[in-house]
């Protein structure tokens, strides 16, 4: 097995992908920004390349030799200034695609579902890879740059010039999570968990290790060329369900708490007021995205995933968020590390 370049190893969807390749029998290289934070990494045997994916020869430099690229790394949040955007999504994934080209190189990019933005919820049947992308407002820089970037993978495929195929994850979690878990866990913890409309909503949200899986066997395929996967469904998992293994995981009494529907809606509008009044207009415009996440059930389907690829992961979600929880737990409890 040859070597595999992954960028965004210390993350957490990079990390999943990292252990997958590793137990798979590849050469695992990592382009990581700073040494020491990936010391856990080269103790399990990874090759460490210090570089950034916004210096094109660094990129460049770490990919020679492999045979693979997984281009996890992203510039990610809900973000006030696009050039952080750009230069992280778009200018990092063309410097990506050259290094791959070089290299004769197979690439995996990690998109992301929020490349469709709303519009995901205005279909009445399920969102699939084939749906035209929308435009997505000017504020959504991190939406905007994602589209860009993919656009770009599919265009050098398209002409040839390397050998890629593009993967749209919805929100992950796992162990070391920094986006998903940390944001849920504080309001469990207050003692009190919010149910809306009795808690059956199922929502866009995978584990990592699901997703590692999906882009490890997208390599083995052939036909994967070209192509866009959703890998957004791996099992249902409800709010109550998510609510549930969250308690058990932070070790707490929450008292789940029925939330209608309208009062909910009216709860979202008053959170988004607040943060425009205090300066945050960015996150209050994903206020409305928020609510339609917990009432709207899963839109996206990965049927051709599970089609073309064989993707059917076999993690229980209940068991695996109470562990992310609890990791998260442990890990504040500890100060911090992998």
């Amino acid at each position: 097995m040859s070597t595999m370049l992954i960028t965004g190893a210390t993350g957490m969807l990079g990390s999943h992908v990292m252990l997958g390749a590793l137990e798979e029998g590849w050469k695992v290289r990592a382009l990581v920004r700073c040494p020491s934070k990936a010391a856990w990494l080269a103790a399990r045997g990874v090759e460490l390349a210090v570089g950034d994916i916004r210096d094109a020869g660094a990129v460049r430099h770490a990919a020679r030799g492999c045979g693979a690229v997984v281009h996890t790394a992203a510039a990610i949040g809900s973000g006030r200034e696009p050039g952080h955007f750009f230069r992280g999504n778009v200018l990092g994934t063309e410097h990506v695609l050259v290094a791959a080209r070089e290299a004769s190189a197979r690439l995996v990019h990690v998109s992301s579902t929020a490349v469709v933005g709303s519009a995901r919820y205005r279909c009445a049947e399920p969102t699939t890879e084939d749906m035209p992308l929308p435009e997505l407002p000017a504020w959504d820089a991190y939406g905007r740059t994602k589209q860009a970037a993919e656009c770009r993978v599919l265009e050098a495929s398209r002409r040839g010039d390397v050998w890629a195929t593009v993967v749209r994850p919805p929100m992950m979690y796992g162990c070391r999570d920094r986006q998903f878990v940390p944001r849920v866990a504080p309001v469990v913890e207050r003692g009190y968990a919010p149910i809306i409309a009795g808690g059956a909503t199922t929502l866009p949200l995978v584990h990592a290790a699901s997703v590692a899986a999906g882009i490890l066997t997208s390599l083995r395929h052939d036909r994967a060329v070209g192509r866009v996967y959703h890998l957004t469904e791996d099992r249902p998992v409800t709010v109550r369900m998510l609510v549930e293994a969250a308690v058990r995981g932070l070790g707490g009494t929450a008292r789940a708490v029925e939330v209608p529907r309208p009062v909910a809606r009216g709860g979202f509008l008053a959170l988004a007021g607040a943060l425009s009044l205090v300066g945050r207009v960015d996150l209050a415009r994903h206020a409305r995205g928020s609510y339609l996440t917990l009432t709207r059930d899963n839109p996206f389907s990965a049927e051709r995933a599970r089609r073309e690829l064989g993707w059917h992961p076999d993690i229980d979600p209940a068991q695996a968020l109470e562990d992310a929880f609890g990791w998260w737990s442990a890990r504040r409890r500890a100060g911090g590390g992998s």
